[in-house]
């Protein structure tokens, strides 16, 4: 993403510096009919808007506005040329209250930049666009969320999105790639085509890997399999690519990498192409190669190479199971040496540089305490996927073209894994713990498993810290964590109990205050009690305690007891403890441990 941002008014610096911190904006600017010299760490450079334009505009992929709407849309009048090649444009207004997506809403994706920016800066986004108002499907737009390219003309297109704005029925016809997009509720308004279905003309997009069609999206679901004589041209294999795909009309943007034999490693051509093309390439070991089953086996590259096939069996081992060879193996040859070429389908989509993982803390309940940072990342994604119960809590954020994959409590490693090779395919996923997914979350699993994947393979991440329950406890109960405190979970099922009994007792020989997660269940019943038996051995039965039940949500309780008086047969999961210290008072239902600011004289 190329953007900048341009503040029409020096009242605009503070929220050029915050854009500045975001992915979508590279530089920042002030119009300078101020005289004002920007700031004093020459952040923000000074310069006319249209000499900012006149240099940028072929270049950007987004221009964000801090001011006027009116003065916006004649800065740029004359630089528009046709919505599929002009960048998009945001206006926001100098108070950050109003943020307007005015021009590529569905090519530059401006509408969700749009989004994720309300969400950051708290403001309310102002949507025109009729797709939106009647949570229609951005037919021009959509598949970009899902790792797919556009073919296709403009004019084509643009009919397309006139009849679903009248209301006519829009048809699909798919072949291959992610079909999750029809659970969204834009999604199901689309009427769905088989292959045996007659299309409808002027009304049926496509997504596919054939590019004989007007309009179609495009998923990268093609492995080419190359193999070739030493120092071959990368002209020579490029050439011979684009020959093999024009003979079985085949697009390129449905191309996920290359493949080949391991030893071919260090072979100029095909990693220039690779460059060239930004396609990764999968290499693999004649032992592996030589398991797969081809139709076109050479006994002369066997006694060459020590395998009967590289173009074929490569390319049907990088697309994976279930995968079919498209195009056996075709020999190109002239002066500047030879290839061997073969393509095969996957099921599955390969698009890990697009593909995303937020994850996200949602917060301990009510949808008040989640992030702005949050709600931006939110925004970003095109599937989020975590527990039915934390899903429900914020689902009102969640707009028609977004998809909710929904999971059972136990089903943590199945939820990771799952938005990996979502991301893997390109996808932008939201993987959703509640509190903060650092504190016995979905992150540590998820980064255990992306620890697995090579470095350059692996989908972009980012954690986004959320409010935990026990920051909402200690807030609703007073200050009881003002010093050194630790949190233990007391479920053992995947941490020995041996183990935790140290931890509690490492605490209480540090006088921490101590916050119990997971304090009790069904099955586990007597952990508690047993945890509770060891602090009485170092600590007043009178130490006060907190017992805070569903906090951040519509039953929130809290209630204090000591040590001595814990109700044990009333806590379960929904629960979380605090014990205090040997500081720690409770004074007029105010549980505090005092950092010591007042006996200190100094």
């Amino acid at each position: 993403m190329k953007g900048i941002a341009i503040g029409l008014s020096n009242n605009s610096k503070e929220i050029l510096k915050r854009l500045k911190k975001t992915k979508f904006v590279n530089d920042i600017y002030i119009a300078s009919s101020s005289k004002d010299d920007g700031d004093k760490n020459k952040l923000i450079q000074v310069q006319k808007p249209r000499e900012i334009l006149l240099k940028k505009w072929p270049e950007i992929d987004l221009i964000i506005f801090i001011g006027s709407i009116a003065a916006s849309i004649r800065i740029i009048n004359s630089f528009l040329t046709s919505k599929d090649q002009d960048p998009g444009v945001i206006v926001i207004d100098n108070k950050c209250s109003k943020i307007v997506p005015l021009i590529g809403l569905h090519q530059s994706n401006t509408q969700n930049i749009a989004c994720q920016i309300a969400n950051l800066l708290g403001g309310e986004i102002i949507e025109t666009n009729n797709s939106n108002d009647q949570s229609f499907l951005n037919l021009d737009g959509f598949g970009n969320q899902w790792g797919w390219e556009r073919s296709g003309k403009i004019k084509d297109w643009s009919k397309l999105v006139i009849k679903q704005a009248k209301n006519e029925g829009i048809f699909c016809k798919q072949f291959s790639g992610n079909s999750l997009w029809k659970n969204s509720e834009s999604g199901e308004i689309i009427n769905q085509i088989n292959e045996k279905e007659i299309e409808k003309p002027g009304s049926t997009f496509h997504i596919s890997i054939f590019k004989n069609h007007e309009t179609t999206w495009h998923p990268p679901v093609l492995w080419i399999g190359i193999g070739c004589e030493k120092n071959t041209s990368k002209e020579l294999i490029a050439n011979s690519l684009n020959n093999l795909l024009e003979s079985r009309n085949l697009s390129k943007y449905s191309i996920a990498g290359l493949a080949t034999v391991d030893f071919k490693k260090d072979e100029k051509g095909i990693l220039e192409l690779a460059e060239e093309k930004n396609l990764p390439i999968k290499f693999f070991s004649k032992e592996d190669l030589s398991k797969i089953i081809v139709p076109n086996p050479s006994s002369i590259v066997e006694n060459e190479i020590g395998t009967p096939s590289v173009a074929e069996a490569s390319s049907l081992l990088a697309a994976g199971d279930e995968s079919k060879l498209l195009e056996e193996k075709r020999i190109f040859k002239n002066q500047s040496g030879a290839v061997t070429i073969a393509v095969a389908e996957s099921k599955n989509q390969y698009n890990p540089t697009e593909g995303e993982i937020h994850i996200i803390g949602s917060g301990p309940g009510d949808i008040s305490f989640l992030t702005s940072n949050a709600k931006k990342a939110l925004s970003r994604c095109t599937i989020w996927i975590g527990y039915k119960m934390y899903l429900d809590l914020i689902k009102s954020l969640k707009r028609s073209d977004q998809v909710l994959i929904e999971s059972k409590l136990t089903e943590e490693k199945e939820r990771c894994s799952k938005a990996i090779k979502l991301a893997e395919e390109g996808i932008k996923v939201a993987l959703i713990s509640s509190g903060e997914s650092g504190f016995y979350g979905m992150a540590g699993l998820l980064l255990e498993l992306l620890q697995k994947i090579k470095k350059k393979y692996r989908p972009y991440y980012e954690v986004h810290p959320g409010i935990s329950s026990v920051q909402l406890a200690a807030a609703i109960s007073g200050a009881p964590l003002m010093n050194d405190f630790c949190s233990v979970s007391l479920s053992d099922k995947l941490t020995p109990w041996s183990l935790i009994e140290k931890r509690i007792e490492g605490a209480l020989v540090g006088d921490f205050v101590i916050a119990l997660f997971n304090p009790k269940s069904i099955e586990r019943n007597w952990q508690l009690k047993s945890v509770i038996d060891i602090c009485l051995q170092s600590r007043h039965g009178d130490t006060p305690v907190l017992i805070a039940r569903q906090v951040g949500r519509e039953n929130q309780t809290k209630r204090f007891f000591t040590l001595n008086t814990i109700p044990f047969k009333e806590i379960d999961m929904l629960s979380i403890i605090i014990i205090g210290n040997s500081q720690t008072t409770l004074v007029d239902e105010i549980f505090l441990t005092p950092r010591g600011y007042l006996q200190n004289k100094v």
